[in-house]
């Protein structure tokens, strides 16, 4: 029996998915990584990176599908795991900078970090990098909401229900996300 698969819900999806139909997952990674991608871009604050760390979240989605709650918005879990293969990665980055400072100088050059070209910083382009730049900066507890409200449109109590805490503390993690995001953008 086939299925018209973009009838299906994410509900259903997930159901086939896990009953072994690989086209079913397929289907929720075309629905679902425009938006995985935006968000993880947003929360690491580079282009390439980005699509690296949403392929990762992928993957994990696929081994965790088990455990996926059909209770809850397919969309809230995979945020969930975008944000933490966000996490990851960038643990491992500062991983990586550590290491890197602690080599000799004439071996630390070639474990350096990438550079931005410049043609990728010119024109419109160059606010949306200072921005994302900025966004980058500003510590998980803040950029998280700032991201899934902001950015990705979810409300505030799908955003406290992704993190895990209260519509209160999102509502203020966001004032204070928005000062500090323009206090950085000031001082550039």
């Amino acid at each position: 029996m086939t299925h018209d698969l973009t009838d299906c819900s994410d509900n259903e999806l997930t159901a086939l998915a896990l009953a072994g139909q690989q086209t079913a997952f397929g289907e929720l990674v075309r629905r679902h990584q425009g938006w995985v991608f935006r968000l993880v871009r947003s929360h690491i604050g580079d282009s390439e990176e980005a699509v690296d760390v949403t392929q990762a979240s992928f993957i994990a989605a696929v081994g965790a599908l088990r455990r996926y709650d059909g209770e809850r918005l397919f969309r809230a879990w995979l945020s969930r795991i975008a944000i933490n293969k966000c996490k990851d990665w960038r643990r491992r980055r500062n991983v990586r900078r550590l290491f890197a400072f602690a080599l000799p100088m004439d071996e630390a050059y070639s474990v350096s970090e990438k550079t931005p070209d410049a043609e990728r910083v010119l024109g419109a382009n160059q606010d949306l990098a200072r921005t994302m730049s900025a966004i980058a900066e500003l510590p998980g507890t803040l950029k998280e909401p700032l991201i899934l409200r902001t950015i990705e449109g979810y409300s505030e109590a799908e955003t406290a229900q992704i993190l895990g805490i209260s519509q209160k503390a999102v509502e203020m993690r966001l004032y204070r996300a928005r000062v500090r995001l323009l206090a950085i953008l000031q001082e550039s």
